[in-house]
């Protein structure tokens, strides 16, 4: 049962892929490899179950903190083209204090 789940995840990360490749807006590809990191992680802990390696849990959550801080930081570069703090516009126009 869980080696057709792993079947499964592999059709639809690689569904997830062809939507990265030809997603219409820079958001939509983003989006789309969170999906397939996202589907990553579950199929490290399918795998780790199907081999016994209770630890592949362990790397699992290691690459959902990364997938979710790695997607947050490319969507800020991208809205604000830096990934610093984006400066705040004071009315008036003047960068001074």
């Amino acid at each position: 049962m869980f080696a057709v789940a792993a079947a499964a995840l592999l059709v639809a990360m690689t569904l997830a892929m062809c939507r990265a490749l030809l997603g219409p807006t820079a958001y939509d590809r983003v989006l789309a490899l969170n999906n397939v990191g996202t589907k990553t992680v579950v199929l490290l802990a399918v795998l780790g179950f199907l081999n016994g390696r209770p630890d592949f849990l362990d790397l699992a959550l290691a690459y959902a903190l990364i997938n979710f801080i790695g997607t947050i930081a490319v969507l800020k570069y991208i809205e604000y083209g830096d990934l610093g703090i984006a400066p705040r516009r004071r009315r008036g126009g003047r960068a001074g204090g």
